[in-house]
């Protein structure tokens, strides 16, 4: 009945300011709000459960890969959210987004394709054709 997925961080580790901006790509681990400007990708260690808080004055220009995502501000680019992703009111993003559960608020824009992860589309099965072998 529910989905079993990895718990968000409950807690904020990291910081981008009102007013900061970063070029160049961020990495990260545990939990990152984004207040501000990020012109590069965003990154969390897939290994561990990760949260990305994009506020209303958020901006992020460039790939996010995270295992829990919730946006209410501007992204332009790809989003791979492996677990939850939540897109609130004021969010508006421009790419494609993968995600495995996802939450929708009134408001929020998507101009780019929506691609449900899922656990049969992940695994990768070789076949082997029947009469096709070499001899």
């Amino acid at each position: 009945m529910f989905n079993k997925h990895s718990k968000p961080q409950n807690r904020i580790d990291s910081l981008i300011g009102l007013g900061t901006k970063v070029k160049g790509d961020v990495f990260f681990t545990g939990g990152l709000r984004v207040d501000g400007e990020i012109s590069g990708n965003v990154v969390a260690d897939q290994s561990k459960a990760s949260t990305l808080v994009l506020s209303e004055h958020a901006k992020v220009d460039g790939e996010i890969r995270v295992t829990h995502l919730v946006v209410n501000g501007v992204v332009t680019g790809p989003i791979h959210a492996s677990e939850y992703m939540e897109l609130q009111s004021k969010a508006k993003i421009t790419g494609d987004v993968k995600y495995k559960t996802l939450e929708i608020q009134l408001g929020a824009i998507v101009e780019g394709k929506l691609v449900h992860l899922n656990e049969a589309s992940e695994k990768v099965v070789s076949l082997k054709l029947s009469g096709t072998e070499s001899k």
